[in-house]
């Protein structure tokens, strides 16, 4: 039985939204099929992501990519205010082109082990214009709204890759993080085409089987077993995206049977493993 949560649905290029909660509330550890962008306005709030915590200030960039658990604690009743995101990844990569990857922002993210950017005076920035001007229009409703919408979704992404690349946004540090599990994560992360087993990674990282399940489960959200099942699912689909044959992505991320690869995927996305360009 899963013990984690996909949450918000996405069925169109992008969607955005403007959310305050008023009162104080839990939110549970979850994930998303999608790319999501998170621009804090206003609030206490520490967000997780896989393991690390980031105390955000207001205007702190959080980057999540599709599959990575996170969930946002609040630490006092000050209203959560913050401009959310949801990003479909086939829609960015189709943009892709030399010189150009509006997904270079997560890649980053990852390879700088941060989920977190900030950007000294944003609010007087182009990419906050950006953003404020993509919020506005959202009830736009004159000659060509919806194409306009795509320019601004566009331009923000744009401004958001070149801040990345030329490091006007710093990608800040994690704050009170297990550096076991952080440990375990990255080893298990790097290796999830092999076997692994709680009894592999406890004389790997010399720490009890115990200790290993309750603290994982307890930075994460998942059982260790959860977690590998749901990563090399996330795995196998962008092999898939990248133009891998479908029968050879599921061997390729960690699978042993086909059959049970394919409804593991379809029972994730809702959608049988089918390469975008019709593939085998």
């Amino acid at each position: 039985m899963n013990d984690y949560e996909k949450r918000g649905y996405l069925n169109q290029d992008y969607r955005i939204f403007h959310i305050t909660d008023q009162s104080q509330r839990e939110f549970p550890h979850h994930y998303h099929d999608f790319y999501k962008i998170l621009i804090l306005l206003k609030g206490d709030v520490t967000y997780c992501i896989e393991g690390k915590s980031y105390p955000l200030l207001p205007y702190d960039i959080v980057l999540i990519s599709a599959g990575e658990v996170h969930h946002p604690i609040v630490r006092s009743s000050t209203p959560y205010e913050r401009i959310i995101l949801y990003i479909s990844p086939n829609f960015l990569s189709s943009f892709r082109a030399e010189g150009c990857d509006l997904e270079l922002c997560f890649l980053r993210a990852q390879q700088e082990k941060s989920n977190v950017l900030r950007l000294p005076s944003i609010q007087s920035s182009r990419l906050y214009q950006a953003l404020m001007e993509l919020e506005g229009s959202v009830t736009e409703k004159s000659y060509g709204a919806e194409f306009y919408r795509k320019l601004l979704f566009l331009e923000f992404m744009v401004h958001l890759n070149r801040a990345a690349v030329l490091d006007t946004l710093h990608f800040m540090p994690n704050n009170n993080a297990n550096d076991k599990i952080l440990m375990v994560l990255s080893y298990m992360n790097e290796h999830l085409t092999e076997k692994i087993s709680i009894d592999s990674l406890s004389k790997q990282f010399y720490i009890s089987k115990y200790y290993l399940m309750h603290s994982f489960k307890k930075e994460t959200g998942y059982t260790i077993g959860a977690y590998l099942h749901l990563k090399r699912l996330f795995y196998g689909r962008e092999l898939i995206r990248q133009g891998m044959p479908v029968t050879k992505a599921c061997f390729a991320c960690g699978f042993s049977s086909y059959s049970a690869f394919s409804r593991a995927y379809k029972k994730q996305f809702g959608e049988a493993p089918t390469h975008p360009q019709g593939l085998p």
